[in-house]
Order: structure tokens, then C-alpha cells, then sequence
């Protein structure tokens, strides 16, 4: 019988649409995925900043894997948001046999600058999640708290991407959109610490930002699902996003930092015999 190209999210709900799990499964579906989602914290935020969080318990977290895995298994899995030790220590429990790619975005502050996870939940993650991974990735500011050295140029993004790379034995893109130059370059670096690739694109004068990040971890994801290696998978999520922050660049939603267009190129659902 034919199947979807399924794809799963595990991270936080963000009401206003923009980042987090409403972010992930959009752009899931706009790849042509069918996302299923575990949601580890509701969020009230809108484009101006995030006003409260509240933590879904452990347990609840573990049912909603469980729930999926047991009936929808995923192609690929994408991890962001994780607020308590308490999740973070499920949901290694419940991937550590799984057998697919997984991008973790190790999310921690808002694009307002909210702090979203704790250092010490973080170094859990990476100490324990990351090395599930198939690709790691940090931006700049998250790179600079886990690897603890001054970013403020490419060649320092290779040095610290490396560190995590050798750190975590997992492929790191450091995202370099906080660099400020003309062009935005994200750095891949092969989990030998070996290799690097250069992704580079125009920089786009927009403040509609808000949910980037979530929502290229995603793109990565729907494109290792779709069987793309990591290099050519991290290659078109990134061009998917640029399209995106350029298709809604003038678009107003909002009194802060608005979306991206995430349907501006649509592409089918994909249906695939099994």
C-alpha cells in the first residue's frame, strides 16, 4: 500500500504561529512530509516575545512518542525545544533505539531573547541526546554557551563547530545569521571534524525572522526523510528558508518580528510505495 513520507517533531507550541512546533509542522508540509508532532511545552508568545511557558509533564511527553512511534514511525525526527531534564531524560530514553535522522536544534532562547532552556538542561542534551544526532544546530549565540568561545567571525564559526563536532561525534551546522555581514553563511562540519561546508545566501533586510531556525532544523529533517544525504539535504533546506524569509520579507503580521512564508513554493505531498 503507499505511504507518506512521514516526519516527526518534538519541541515547543508557539501561539503565534511562527516558530516551534506550528513552525516544524509547516514546513514539514510545505516540503511535501506528513508531520506528526509530541509537543514538550505550550508557549504564550507572539512576535513581540514570549509571555509565559508552561512545561508538559514527563510523562505526558513520553505517551505522545510512544503514541507515534507505535503507529505513525517516522522517516525522519526533528528535536528543539526541551525545558526540564525531566523530558529531556525521555525522550533519549524512547530514541535510543530508534534508527532514523535526527536534527536537534538546540533551542535555547527566543528570537526575542527569552530564555527557553536552562544551561543545565542543555548539557543533558548534548551530553546525551546530541550524540544520537545526525546533525546538530546551534547558532551563533547557542554555539558560543556550549562551546564557551568568542564567534565573531567564519573562521571562528569552524573552530567552535569543529569543538562540537568532536565533542558530540556528530555533524554541526553553526548558523551564522547573528555574524551581521552581507551575506548570511552557515557552517557544516562533518563529525570527524574533518571536513566543512560553506551554505551562503544573500542577507535579506527584514525583521521577520521569528521561528528561522525551527524552521530550517525541520527543513533538514523533511529532506533526510526524503533520502538526501546530510551535505545535500542541509543545501536545499537552506535555500527553502532563504525563499521563505524572502517570500514574507515585506509582509506585516504582527508589531515585532514577523514569520516567515512557509507556503510560498508548496510542493505536494508525497506518496511513496512501500
Amino acid at each position: 500500500m503507499p505511504h507518506y513520507i512521514t516526519t516527526l517533531t518534538i519541541a515547543g507550541s508557539d501561539s503565534s504561529g511562527g516558530a516551534g512546533i506550528q513552525a516544524d509542522i509547516k514546513t514539514m508540509s510545505a516540503l511535501g512530509c506528513f508531520a506528526t508532532s509530541v509537543i514538550t511545552a505550550v508557549t504564550a508568545q507572539n512576535t513581540t516575545g514570549v509571555k509565559a511557558i508552561h512545561h508538559i509533564p514527563a510523562d505526558i511527553i513520553a505517551a505522545q512518542i510512544d503514541a507515534v512511534l507505535d503507529d505513525m514511525p517516522p522517516m525522519a525526527i526533528k528535536i528543539g525545544m526541551i525545558s526540564s531534564a525531566e523530558a529531556a531524560q525521555v525522550i533519549c530514553d524512547r530514541l535510543r533505539k530508534v534508527r532514523v535522522p535526527i536534527v536537534l536544534d538546540p533551542v535555547m532562547t527566543s528570537t526575542s531573547g527569552h530564555s527557553l532552556s536552562a544551561m543545565p538542561v542543555m548539557s543533558y542534551v548534548m551530553t546525551h541526546i546530541a550524540p544520537l544526532a545526525t546533525v546538530i544546530t546551534p547558532n551563533i549565540p547557542e554555539a558560543r554557551l556550549l562551546s564557551g568561545m568568542d564567534i565573531s567571525s567564519a573562521a571562528d564559526m569552524t573552530a567552535a563547530a569543529k569543538m562540537l563536532a568532536r565533542n558530540t561525534g556528530c555533524n554541526i551546522l553553526l548558523k551564522g545569521g547573528h555574524l551581521g555581514t552581507g551575506k548570511t553563511i552557515d557552517i557544516l562540519v562533518d563529525r570527524e571534524a574533518k571536513h566543512e561546508t560553506i551554505y551562503e545566501h544573500d542577507r535579506i533586510d527584514t525583521r521577520n525572522l521569528h521561528g528561522t531556525g525551527c524552521t530550517l532544523s525541520s527543513a533538514i529533517a523533511s529532506m533526510l526523510a526524503k533520502g538526501l544525504p546530510p551535505q545535500a539535504a542541509i543545501a536545499a533546506a537552506t535555500d527553502y528558508v532563504h525563499s521563505c524569509i524572502r517570500a514574507g520579507g515585506n509582509v506585516s503580521a504582527g508589531k515585532g518580528q514577523g514569520p516567515l512564508n512557509h507556503f510560498s513554493h508548496p510542493l505536494a505531498m508525497e506518496i511513496r510505495e512501500k
